[in-house]
């Protein structure tokens, strides 16, 4: 894999070189850009895709995190994110707010550049050779191995965090 950093948006690609994220940039049509389409379109297979979900606790001051769970899953955000979250009641972070949050549309979400709120990634993501992840915007995707989302201070992972579909 190599460290290639062209096309990605500067703060993703400031957070890839900062934290020495060995990756590959695949670029697609933004149409294509959510997962399952861009799997079946450029030839990947849909466990080998890693979902960026913002989720938000639902009472003020309102709490982000950053979940990472493989394509073939779904979060567990009424139970495990709750749990992980202190008891809060949390949903999925509106397109609005994740936007305002992160600069990034659904569909081209990433953790790298959001270092500010916790990174919650599903131990199933782990056991994966590689996964395809957002590249912060719907033009690029970044293929690495699991592993070097650890080198992010703010990662943590959790059993447990997505269940089957």
């Amino acid at each position: 894999m190599t460290n290639q950093i062209t096309e990605l948006d500067n703060s993703v690609a400031e957070c890839l070189q900062k934290y020495g994220i060995e990756h590959e940039v695949l670029h697609c049509e933004p149409d294509l850009a959510d997962t399952a389409v861009f799997c079946e379109h450029y030839g990947y297979q849909l466990q080998h895709a890693a979902n960026a979900i913002i989720v938000a606790t639902k009472a003020e001051p309102v709490q982000f995190a950053c979940c990472i769970v493989l394509a073939t899953t779904k979060l567990d955000v009424n139970k495990k994110v709750r749990q992980i979250m202190d008891g809060k009641k949390v949903s999925f972070a509106t397109p609005e707010q994740t936007r305002e949050l992160t600069g990034m549309l659904i569909g081209g979400v990433t953790p790298f550049g959001l270092q500010q709120i916790p990174l919650y990634i599903d131990s199933a993501v782990m056991s994966q050779p590689q996964v395809i992840a957002g590249g912060g915007n719907r033009s690029t995707k970044v293929l690495l191995r699991p592993n070097e989302y650890l080198k992010l201070p703010n990662a943590q992972v959790i059993d447990g965090l997505a269940i089957p579909k």
